[in-house]
């Protein structure tokens, strides 16, 4: 084996080790079956309530603060962030009140999320093999699109609902590369304010 070969081949294996580090989050998120009308009200979706909205509407701009430190917190855009998100919150609400089945959002969802797949907590039981369409969204605010195959459905134990484990199977190579991203830098947070804390 030359030298060359055996570069690639450790390249190929590091690569395939970044698909698999994982990372347990709270991200929004939206999933149907491919089969399903992104239009319909979902199966087995709770109604939305002025907390859900609230987070959909206010985690972009709070994840945006926590990276961005003091550059954005001091700058005169922030009060005009914070009335944007005050007036969607207003609207969605209104709508959410006039006509709960016309708004579908990403809603906050507790995921474990590496490159290659997402687990999740879901108030509906998928089969093994269902195809779902996902839309997360990424801190601050980068949207991911994919198609991902449920690998196992688990029913939770001392609460309602169901835990989804998934496999992407339609993921373009750049929006894998955000995911892994958001997981690297997720965990170096995480890694560093255990360490300010110590």
């Amino acid at each position: 084996m030359n030298h060359t070969q055996s570069l690639k081949e450790s390249s190929l294996a590091v690569d395939e080790r970044r698909e698999w580090i994982r990372v347990d989050d709270h991200l929004l998120m939206e999933y149907r079956l491919t089969s399903e009308s992104a239009d319909a009200p979902q199966p087995s979706t709770p109604p939305l309530t002025d907390e859900m909205i609230a987070a959909a509407v206010g985690k972009p701009t709070a994840d945006l603060l926590a990276r961005s430190g003091d550059a954005l917190a001091t700058s005169p855009l922030l009060p005009w962030i914070m009335k944007v998100d005050w007036l969607m919150e207003v609207l969605l609400r209104g709508m959410a009140h006039m006509q709960p089945d016309s708004i579908a959002i990403a809603r906050l969802t507790e995921v474990n999320i590496s490159g290659g797949g997402i687990s999740f907590v879901s108030p509906r039981p998928f089969q093994p093999s269902d195809l779902l369409t996902l839309k997360l969204i990424l801190p601050p605010f980068t949207p991911v699109n994919t198609t991902a195959k449920v690998i196992r459905t688990s029913p939770l134990t001392g609460a309602p609902g169901y835990l989804i484990a998934t496999q992407y199977v339609e993921l373009a190579p750049d929006e894998q590369e955000h995911i892994i991203r958001h997981i690297i830098q997720t965990q170096a947070e995480r890694l560093r304010a255990r360490r300010a804390s110590a």
